[in-house]
């Protein structure tokens, strides 16, 4: 299995656990009050997307990561989203060490 394959796993895992914040203005305000330790933007979303979620943070000193399609979020959470935010430490953490 792929360190991709296993992110998928590991975000459905985090799904089903009530652990990702889902939607773009979520996900943002998730970044702002703290709560997301990892931002997952699709790495075919448009480009005005992954830049507004790259400054926002950056600014927020967020880890971000890009290396999931809009499909394999899809596959992996049940619902087609863009941007995902992990408000869980220990998820992200996991998370990051596959993805990056």
């Amino acid at each position: 299995m792929t360190p991709k394959q296993r992110a998928a796993n590991l975000l459905g895992l985090a799904r089903r656990a009530g652990k990702l914040t889902m939607g773009e203005d979520f996900v943002i305000g998730a970044i702002r009050d703290g709560s997301a330790h990892l931002v997952i933007v699709a790495s075919d979303a448009s480009a005005r997307s992954i830049k507004q979620f790259t400054d926002k943070s950056s600014f927020y000193e967020v880890p971000i990561v890009t290396a999931l399609d809009k499909l394999t979020i899809a596959e992996a959470i049940g619902v087609p989203r863009t941007a995902i935010a992990v408000v869980d430490q220990g998820f992200a953490k996991s998370l990051i060490k596959l993805l990056t």
